[in-house]
Formats: structure tokens, sequence, C-alpha cells
């Protein structure tokens, strides 16, 4: 057998182990930087293997980093994994199965790339479900050591991304003036009457925006009682665009429409940036190495590219590195994530499958990495043209 062939079959041969591990996950769901129970479990496994693990970094008790390195000045590779779930939903997108099949991924490489100098470097990445965890880990330093980034998740089809949305969430809150709706009204000022307004504005807007642009918004207090002009509205906005430097352009507009409804109103307001995450930047070829690598093993259901998606705060980590995840088909076409129906197949066969398929696949991309250091080189001079071209888009 040839190196891909051993490592494939032990793969195979550690699959019980790496199923049980998913599924305990599973059994287990953990919300936004509540992970202890996952984050432990996949590290034990990566001590128990020769790995030098960290548990507890980056000031976020469930993130973790665990090295390996044979040799010296070779390539650097990263390997990401989510484990956190959905509240009141638990594992419906499915990130219980991504530790597995990065662990049997960095188990292969290091068994059996043997005669070549590379570091494998397996960060665990809490929250990434409303907490943005990579890009707190960004911020803090990490990733600095890894010349890829790598990724595994399951899907409806076996394929990999081209772009998602960039996305920035504000909490807006409106202060105005109570005042007795029916015996003195004309003494308040309400606040929830500036957030009506800016509701409107941003109906407005929608027709002078790109056909990508996405704009949502609720109510998260409107200020009590019915009859009482309200002295205090607080709502929660949310942008996206596939561009990030269009998104900062939105932003912009829509600050404007929100002081213009506390003017209008009377009222003055405050706007608290929540959470943000950019657009990615793709290198196609990193992309097409994992599709060869999928094709290789007839992975299942094997579709067309995602040409646009949702967001992710992998996407930053895609922002400053080549990058690309794996999605491995494991439900029918058409299923959404965040769904019933990825909870329902979450312990299923094709589950189970799919790790093996995730593990098999980076692991064969990882390999032609570490043997052709010059694709290393291809990928970043694509990723270097592509944020170029990115940051000289003009709004």
């Amino acid at each position: 057998m040839d190196l891909k062939q051993q490592m494939h079959a032990y793969i195979d041969s550690i699959a019980d182990e790496l199923n049980d591990i998913a599924d305990k996950i599973f059994d287990h769901p953990e919300m936004c930087f509540e992970e202890h129970f996952a984050s432990k479990l996949v590290c034990d496994s990566l001590t128990k293997e020769g790995f030098q693990t960290q548990l507890g970094i980056c000031g976020l008790d469930t993130a973790f980093k665990a090295v390996y390195e044979n040799g010296s000045g070779g390539p650097s590779i990263g390997l990401l994994c989510e484990y956190d779930a959905l509240e009141n939903l638990g594992h419906g997108c499915g990130h219980h199965t991504q530790s597995s099949a990065i662990l049997g991924c960095a188990f292969a490489i290091k068994k059996y790339l043997t005669n070549r100098p590379f570091k494998l470097v397996v960060y665990g990445t809490p929250a990434e479900e409303g907490g943005s965890g990579k890009i707190v880990m960004l911020e803090k330093g990490c990733f600095k050591d890894i010349d890829v980034a790598l990724m595994m998740h399951p899907s409806p089809t076996t394929t990999t991304d081209i772009k998602s949305l960039a996305t920035v969430s504000f909490e807006v809150t409106y202060h105005g003036k109570s005042a007795h709706a029916a015996i003195k009204p004309e003494a308040g000022r309400s606040a929830f009457d500036a957030m009506l307004l800016a509701f409107h504005g941003i109906e407005f807007l929608r027709e002078h925006v790109r056909d990508d642009t996405r704009m949502h918004y609720t109510v998260l207090d409107a200020g009590g009682q019915e009859n009482i002009v309200p002295g205090k509205a607080t709502g929660r906005f949310q942008l996206r665009s596939y561009s990030t430097a269009y998104l900062a352009h939105i932003i912009e507009r829509f600050k404007d429409i929100i002081y213009g409804s506390a003017r209008m109103a009377g009222v003055t307001c405050e706007i608290e940036e929540v959470s943000h995450c950019k657009a990615k930047i793709p290198v196609l070829k990193l992309n097409q190495l994992l599709m060869d690598n999928a094709k290789a093993i007839n992975a299942p259901n094997i579709g067309p590219p995602r040409e646009k998606t949702g967001s992710t705060d992998f996407a930053d980590v895609m922002n400053v590195m080549p990058g690309s995840c794996i999605r491995v088909a494991f439900v029918p076409t058409g299923t959404p994530p965040h769904s019933q129906a990825y909870v329902d197949a979450g312990k299923s066969e094709a589950a189970h499958i799919a790790i093996a398929v995730g593990a098999k696949v980076l692991a064969g991309a990882v390999s032609d990495m570490i043997e052709n250091p010059q694709l290393l080189k291809e990928y970043w001079q694509e990723f270097n043209d592509a944020k170029a071209a990115d940051e000289a888009e003009v709004v």
C-alpha cells in the first residue's frame, strides 16, 4: 500500500475510538464557551498520542492548543475543530463530529509521515455559534504559528465553500423621557418611537444596497406599559454582506439611520457592537486539493462548491492565511443545518462514515502539502492576491 492507503487503513482501524469520542460529545451538548467536557475529552486523546497540549488558552477555559513536531524546518499545518452545541437543540450543526475527524487526521499523519519535517498544530476553537471564539483567539495572538488552516464540517454534500457573509451585530438603546400617555403625553419623548423610525429607515435603505446585503432587526425591550411614553427602548440589529469592505460602508449608513431616528424623536441613543466576523478570502487551489482527495476515496454525495454561505468566525482566520474546510455529506441534500434533522442524524452510520471520510481527506491533503512544500507557496500567492483585491474593492 502507498502512504495514503496506509493512513486510510489506519483511520478505519481506529474508527470505533473516533466515533465513541463524537458520540460522547453529542450526548453532552455544551453551549458557547461552556464546552468543558468536550475540550478535555479531545485534549486527553491528543495527550495520550504524544501531543503537547495546553487547555485553557487565550483566557478561554475551553480553548486548547496541541502540538506535535517531527524534525524542524518543515511546514506548520493547522487543524481547527469546534465542539459547541446549539441552545435548545443540541448538536444541530454537527460540531460533535469535527474533533474526531481532526484526531483521525492528526494521528495518521504522526504515525506515517516520519521521513519529512513538519509541525501539526491542533486548535480547539470554542463558541463558533454566537461567541466567535476564533476571533477572540486571533485577537489574543493564536494561529500565528501555522502556515495554513484546515477544518472539517458535516454537511448535506461533500464540498468546499467559496464565499461567506461578513456580519456585524449591534445592540441599540434609545433614552427618552417617560410621561403618562393619556394625561401629559407632550411631556414625554418616546424611545420606542425612535426605534420604530430606525426600522422604517432600514426598510427604505434596502432599495439602495447591493442584492447580497442582509439587514435584520428585532425588539429586545419596547419600554413597558402601553399607557406610559417609553423612556427607554432596546433593539438588536444585524447587517451582512459577502464583501467585508461593502459591509463597512453599510455600517456607516446604518449608524446615520440610528442617530437620525434619535434626533427625529428627540431622544439620545447608544450603539454597542455585539459581534462581528469577516467574509472569507477563498483559496481555490486549496479547495481543489481537498476535493481531489475526497474524490480519490469516493466520498459520499460530492457536490459543487458552495458559492455563498452564512457567517462563520473561521472567515476571520481565512483573512490572515490560506484556509479551507472540507464539508462531508451525512444528511440528504437540501437538509438545513441548525435543524432537528441534523440532530437526528448525529449518531447515525452516515455521521460515523463522515468522520472517517473527513479524517482521510484531511490526512491526504496534509501529506500532499508536507511532501510538496511548493503547494503552500502557491496557496499563499493566491491568498495574497485575493486579499489585495478584496481590500482594494471600490464601494
